[in-house]
């Protein structure tokens, strides 16, 4: 490479390192490969028009301040030739490094030079292998990222916490910067949102509810920590205490919580895209148990089923705390709150009723209403609740016992069905591999044709990993069919701390009942409308169904009233009337010797106007 023609370039020297060396000054290697590359430009007797240097950005994208700036001064037509110190300097995605030297710099009549790997766009032999030294470096950027993510993915099966900074709730071992240790100053925070929400509030309330409190959020708690944030909150200190909803959805739905760690929540597609996929909570991976939990898995769990859940915690004036856990029998769908189209009641809950709110959307074609007034399922939920509890209080040696019994009882047919199954499909099992080998002795001995034996392989192994998968599923089943005593105690326990509650709210209803299903209302034998509910308590499921029966709902007392006619006080028979009774009869008398006049007068008009 050598002045031709005598032509004095405006030269661009550009830089670039993907990683700096940690310090406020630019890198020995940047300033190794300036000093290089102004040298050059001295001894061929160009100008250097400016020096762009990205110390620190990656190579595989183009989307760096400096490139950016160079390329703003060659539109301009400030700049007639670009060197490096070599071709991987420029970048090292392939595809666009061929953008720039193949269509970009011809478009603009600008000259590249990368000085040690010999390539000018003025020699068009030596472009000819350029292409293969883009991909050679790509290839070596893809080679160090799947290192890198290697790497990452094995200290992250260990368990290492892999964050810049701790969560919210917690701080870094001093001794361990991969672990982590319970922050006492905003543990208390963590544990009160998760109360709030097992008590059934929504994320806006807990949002309003940490606002009003004055509670640091998470970015003014890192600042406590040593993190820089603060430009946040520059003139402007009451930000440090606003909460957001996201902040309150995140905590509530991280799993460090319950002293696990979680990754690949935002996946990168390619190395040369900077763009996060979000995944799916339930597509996350864990490492359990890598921390001390802030709160049980037991309450996150309920947690994270009372936030997927729709939940409408009021309707109107009436405060739904049943809202998420009632679901219709037959089609699985959400019961909704309605207010009932009657006269109004004295007490609010007897103003609204529950129906499907899949018949709701979509009509009886998929669905029927399955009515229940709130009133009949607070009652029913309610005795029942007490009912266990009194039962649990007496004697819970025995109702353990009795728990036991039934619920083995109404197992054992499905647990019988189910090792019965399982011995079927091992046995299948054992047969598949004695085909195979006979199968195998067959194609030796020549008694099979080699297009035969690849067809019954190929049948025999689909049937073995249907077979293996049928026998997983078996087991997982069998293993939920052995209750678990403690987790009968633990029931037990729990329903009886409920014992002779007289009202229900979000917290009692979440931390007993996973579900509660209705049934549609049916006529009983002896003629009377009545509607079965089934409550799914926790740990140990259904127990006893329950029935309501339809209640006729006497209309509320209507206050007196001022008659619009005669001015006298009266007590209204419905919430539309004006008049008292005897005004009632004048009113519709006038009203009636009105229209018959108006009818007449119309009536005589009309010779009048055909006559004219």
């Amino acid at each position: 490479m050598t002045h031709k023609g005598g032509k004095i370039y405006n030269v661009a020297v550009y830089c670039r390192l993907s990683k700096d060396d940690g310090t406020e000054l630019e890198s020995q290697s940047i300033n190794t490969q300036k000093q290089i590359l102004i040298d050059y430009v001295k001894q061929n007797g160009w100008r250097v028009a400016d020096i762009y240097v990205d110390d620190g950005f990656s190579g595989i994208n183009f989307d760096r301040p400096n490139f950016q700036r160079m390329i703003k001064d060659i539109e301009a037509g400030l700049i007639d030739c670009v060197i490096t110190k070599d071709l991987s300097r420029l970048g090292r995605n392939y595809l666009d490094c061929g953008l720039y030297l193949e269509v970009f710099f011809p478009e603009h009549n600008v000259r590249y030079i990368a000085v040690n790997d010999g390539v000018d766009t003025l020699n068009k032999s030596a472009m000819d292998i350029t292409p293969f030294r883009n991909i050679l470096n790509e290839m070596y950027s893809a080679d160090v990222s799947v290192k890198v993510k290697t790497a990452r993915r094995a200290r992250f099966k260990q368990g290492k916490f892999m964050g810049t900074s701790a969560p919210y709730g917690y701080i870094k071992d001093p001794n361990d910067n991969n672990h982590l240790i319970i922050d006492e100053k905003a543990a208390p925070v963590v544990k009160m949102m998760f109360e709030l929400a097992k008590g059934g509030m929504g994320i806006g309330k807990i949002r309003k509810h940490l606002t009003e409190q004055h509670i640091l959020r998470p970015a003014a708690m890192a600042v406590e920590n040593g993190a820089n944030y603060e430009r946040y909150f520059e003139n402007k200190p009451e930000n440090r205490y606003v909460w957001s909803n996201n902040s309150v959805r995140a905590i509530l739905r991280s799993p460090v919580y319950a002293g696990h760690v979680s990754g690949y929540k935002r996946p990168i597609p390619s190395m040369k895209s900077k763009k996060r996929l979000s995944a799916k909570p339930e597509e996350w991976e864990y490492i359990m148990n890598t921390h001390e939990a802030i709160v049980s898995q037991a309450d996150f769990d309920l947690v994270q089923r009372l936030m997927t859940s729709r939940r409408k915690e009021y309707v109107g004036s009436f405060e739904n705390h049943f809202s998420g856990i009632v679901k219709c029998a037959d089609c699985g769908y959400a019961m909704r709150a309605q207010k009932a189209r009657r006269a109004k009641q004295p007490d609010e809950i007897d103003n609204y009723l529950y129906c499907c709110n899949h018949y709701a959307v979509n009509g009886n074609t998929v669905c029927t209403q399955h009515v229940i007034e709130a009133r009949d399922l607070f009652d029913a939920v309610l005795n029942d609740i007490n009912l266990h509890a009194r039962m649990a209080v007496e004697n819970d040696a025995k109702m353990v016992l009795t728990l036991q019994n039934r619920l083995n009882t109404i197992s054992s047919t499905a647990l019988k069905s189910s090792q019965k199954e399982q011995k079927r499909l091992q046995k299948r099992l054992n047969e598949i591999d004695k085909l195979f080998s006979a199968l195998y002795e067959d194609k030796v001995m020549e008694k099979i044709t080699e297009r035969n034996f690849d067809l019954m392989s190929r049948k025999y192994e689909m049937e073995q990993l249907e077979i293996e998968h049928q026998l997983s599923q078996v087991e997982i089943v069998l293993q939920e069919k052995m209750h678990n005593d403690s987790s009968i105690r633990d029931f037990v326990q729990l329903v009886k701390s409920f014992d002779g509650i007289t009202e229900l709210n979000a917290t009692i209803l979440n931390a007993l009942i996973e579900k509660i299903t209705v049934s549609e209302r049916t006529k009983n034998n002896a003629g009377e409308m009545e509607q079965k509910i089934t409550i799914y308590y926790r740990f140990v499921g259904s127990l006893d169904d329950s029935f309501v029966y339809q209640t006729k709902k006497e209309p509320a007392p209507l206050a007196e009233r001022v008659c619009s006619h005669c001015g006298e006080a009266y007590v209204p028979g419905s919430g539309a009337a004006k008049y008292c009774k005897a005004c009632s009869k004048i009113v519709r008398r006038e009203k009636a010797n009105a229209n018959k006049q108006k009818h007449r007068e119309e009536a005589r008009k009309k010779p009048d106007e055909k006559a004219a």
